[in-house]
Order: C-alpha cells, then sequence, then structure tokens
C-alpha cells in the first residue's frame, strides 16, 4: 500500500478510514475515467463517503457499468466532542448523548435508490466510535454559539455491515414486525424517529424490494415484495 494519502478538503477521519480499508498493493488517489478514487484494488474501486450521497451519484452512474464500486459509509455509535480555545488549548471533552445507528443509512440512500440497486454496487456501513473537534473562532452556527467543526477524527471501526443486493436492506426491518405495516408502527417496533422510518419505507419502495398494500385508515400499509 502506498502512504499517499490527500489531505485536500479531507478531514482526519475520512484519511484515516481510507487506511483502514487499504491493504498492501492497493492503489491510493489515482485516476479512473477521469475521477479521483480513493482506493483501486484490482478492478474494485473503494470509495469513503462521508458527505451527501448527492454528491457522489454522477461518478457512480458513470463507473459502476464497467467497475464494481464498494462504498464506505460511516455512521458515528458514539461520539466525543473536544473544544478548543482561541489560544489553542483544549476547555472540554465530552461524550455527545446522540448514538447514532444503522438504519440512519437511509437519510442519504434515498438519494440514490437507483444506484444502490446495481448488481456492481455494494455498501458498507462502519459504525465507528469518532471526536470532533470545535474550535472557538466565532465563524461557526449560531447552534453552536460561534464555535466551528475543525475536524473529525476516526477513534475506532466497532462494526462493519455490508449490503450486496437489494433484498439485503429488509434485514433491517424487524423480524417480529406484522405485515402489512404502517411507518408508524415500523418506527415503534424500531425505537426511531417516524420521520427515519418514512425515508427507510421511501427508499425501499424506490428499490423495488417493498410495496404498498393499501391504506389502514389514513396510514399507507406496507410490506416486502415476492422479488
Amino acid at each position: 500500500m502506498t502512504s499517499s494519502i490527500g489531505t485536500l478538503k479531507e478531514s482526519s477521519r475520512h484519511a484515516a478510514l481510507k487506511e483502514h480499508f487499504s491493504q498492501p498493493g492497493d492503489e491510493i488517489e489515482t485516476q479512473v475515467e477521469g475521477y479521483v478514487i480513493d482506493v483501486k484494488r484490482g478492478n474494485t474501486l473503494i470509495e469513503i463517503q462521508t458527505g451527501s450521497f448527492s454528491n457522489i451519484k454522477a461518478k457512480l452512474n458513470k463507473l459502476l457499468p464497467e467497475y464494481p464500486v464498494r462504498m464506505i459509509y460511516p455512521i458515528a455509535k458514539a461520539r466525543w466532542v473536544q473544544r478548543i480555545n482561541k489560544k489553542g488549548k483544549q476547555v472540554s471533552r465530552r461524550k455527545s448523548p446522540k448514538k447514532g445507528r444503522v438504519e440512519e443509512l437511509f437519510r442519504e440512500l434515498l438519494r440514490i435508490p437507483s444506484v444502490a440497486t446495481h448488481p456492481n454496487f455494494q455498501l458498507c456501513i462502519a459504525m465507528i466510535h469518532e471526536e470532533v473537534v470545535w474550535v472557538d473562532d466565532g465563524k461557526g452556527s449560531w447552534r453552536r454559539k460561534g464555535w466551528s467543526v475543525a475536524d473529525k477524527k476516526l477513534l475506532e471501526v466497532v462494526e462493519i455491515i455490508t449490503f450486496e443486493r437489494a433484498s439485503d436492506y429488509l434485514n433491517l426491518l424487524p423480524t417480529d414486525l406484522e405485515m402489512p405495516f404502517t411507518n408508524k408502527e415500523l418506527a415503534v417496533a424500531l425505537k426511531m424517529r417516524r420521520d427515519l422510518a418514512q425515508k427507510m419505507t421511501y427508499t425501499l419502495r424506490k428499490m423495488n424490494v417493498l410495496a404498498e398494500m393499501g391504506k389502514r385508515g389514513r396510514s399507507l400499509l406496507f410490506e416486502p415484495t415476492s422479488t
């Protein structure tokens, strides 16, 4: 494996994930079809995607007809926030109460449902522990009271969940969920927000592995397809 880890517009987390998923003999940040690829292993392309899936849609559409693409998407199962003051010194470090979950992939997958069903596409969710570095520069959002996010650091990869085909995503449905089901029932069964359940069913329908089965009152009913 080469040691050329790019840093342009790249967080420490992105670089560390690239290193984590690389193997000896891989090509790092090489050009393929006019695009810079994070890792190339033989004919297989490995992309670390930490932002919106919309940003990589055109790239995937171009590459998938000719190359197997493995996309790595990190979700923070646990997160620590480190605060750095104007003098560059750490003033606090705390664990965030927010806990990421694999179903959050649907917040982004809904942007590329047709890509997700391509036979050359594989999605790997890396459940990680990370540290977010805040700096007191007065340029951040009002939500952070002016603090900016300076970096995101990978602390640990705790689990990798791989989706190789559209039907694999159905494994995220609870085994005891009665069919057909509503978004509300799915949200209750998985103990998550209803808006995330809606994104989940929307995406699975677009992937043709979930179908509408009428309504119960004013709520849509869903059930896995037979395909």
